[in-house]
């Protein structure tokens, strides 16, 4: 496993320093350095390592770190080194092999991350430098989940507050977040203030936000109706929260709609490049129905070597939708993996669930499933498994065996996925 390796470098990554163990090809300990997360400590960690090997190539000397990305890794993967990630959870079942009685430590990581990779490389993932586009996609998608969540996490605030001495507009707005209640709360944030606003002003505000589920008149009749009976003050303290706290909803939907514009802007530039070697892959899973940017921008930021592979057994367990079975005797049980991406999860599992409503054949296949007597989410999780196989297949033959289930003929794009990829269809369980 290690012939085209001379030295291995275990890394134990920290937030203010590193823990760094340099092996030879036999199992040698060369040395052991801590190191600062400073660039200046970084760049000295390489003329170390270079001292300790001999000046030997990059090319020959593997590295192996907990997390697949971050300052240190990326150094090593920019000088050229080989480097390898591992699950924690795998490390620490290596860990065993040095100290049955638990004990564990900085150094004993680094050292035993080292040891792991000369003798179980195939337990490791290597990392690879991806296109720079990749990563903005991949960091702008994880951004626009963050301002989601603290969005949704506003909303919800303000929901409350509303609950207590102003119910009436959640008839309307069930979830506080459109931004026409935003300014028809600014204008009068009391009840007894805006049921005396007129229709014609109210009219101005459904024009202005293009609301026609509810007209004018029946929004006055609405704010119209008596408020709740609180203590005096108690209104107009809670109103001034309220207040408060549409700023911060403004900002955040602002910031969450030029998010996905960039996204939107990003892939498009990407399905548009022939050069990049993904772009067929971002026009495919753009034209499945029910598939939108979040899927697109976080399968290929999050999963595009799986994807570039056509590995599909790889990226249903990254996505939680390939199941856990346990086997011992007579006993076999078969469980929901939780050991997967839980971005990716996700991000599947609700695409699915919108792939089972747009396709006919999908939604019968949610059907029969929800028929046997299967939950809503494992009926959504076996749409999942043949809406993966879809993507990831390459070739005619997939073609061939996915038209009994799909109602029309396949695009042109969807006969020859694999594009300029190697790979074997992936066989559907089903």
């Amino acid at each position: 496993m290690s012939d085209s390796f001379r030295f291995f470098v275990g890394i134990d990554l920290g937030s203010a320093s590193h823990q760094v163990c340099v092996l030879d090809l036999s199992g040698q300990t060369l040395g052991k350095r801590a190191v600062a997360h400073c660039g200046a400590d970084v760049a000295a960690l390489f003329d170390w390592l270079a001292t300790l090997t001999q000046a030997a190539d990059p090319a020959c000397i593997a590295v192996a770190a907990e997390m697949p990305h971050g300052a240190m890794v990326e150094a090593f993967l920019e000088r050229g080194y080989a480097v390898f990630s591992i699950n924690p959870k795998q490390l620490d079942r290596f860990r065993d092999r040095f100290s049955v009685a638990g004990a564990k430590d900085d150094p004993r990581d680094a050292l035993v991350q080292a040891h792991a990779l000369r003798t179980d490389r195939y337990a490791f993932r290597r990392l690879l430098l991806g296109d720079p586009r990749l990563l903005r996609l991949r960091e702008l998608a994880r951004a626009e989940e963050s301002l989601s969540q603290d969005l949704r996490r506003a909303a919800n605030q303000l929901w409350q507050l509303l609950q207590r001495y102003f119910p009436a507009v959640l008839a309307l707005v069930p979830a506080a977040d459109e931004a026409w209640l935003w300014d028809l709360l600014e204008f009068a944030p009391l009840p007894q203030k805006a049921a005396r606003l007129r229709p014609a002003t109210l009219q101005r505000l459904l024009h202005k936000h293009r609301i026609r589920r509810v007209s004018a008149q029946q929004l006055a009749e609405l704010l119209a109706q008596p408020p709740l009976p609180l203590s005096p003050g108690a209104a107009a303290a809670i109103a001034e929260q309220v207040l408060l706290l549409l700023p911060r909803l403004r900002l955040l939907h602002q910031q969450h709609v030029q998010l996905g514009q960039r996204i939107e802007r990003l892939l498009e530039e990407l399905s548009g490049d022939e050069t990049f070697r993904e772009h067929r892959d971002v026009q495919i899973l753009r034209s499945v129905p029910g598939v939108g940017r979040v899927f697109t921008a976080t399968v290929l930021g999050e999963a595009v070597g799986p994807l570039a592979q056509r590995d599909y057994h790889v990226f249903r367990a990254l996505a939680g939708v390939a199941p856990v079975t346990k086997q011992s005797g007579k006993t076999k049980l078969v469980s929901l993996r939780r050991a997967c991406h839980p971005r990716l999860r996700h991000v599947v599992y609700h695409s699915a669930a919108s792939y089972s409503q747009h396709d006919p054949r999908a939604h019968q296949h949610y059907a029969r499933l929800r028929a046997r007597g299967y939950s809503h989410a494992r009926a959504v999780r076996g749409v999942a498994d043949r809406f993966l196989a879809l993507i990831f297949g390459s070739g005619p033959e997939l073609a061939d065996r996915w038209r009994s289930w799909r109602p029309v003929e396949l695009p042109t794009e969807l006969t020859s996925l694999g594009g300029s990829h190697e790979g074997t269809p992936p066989q559907c369980p089903y």
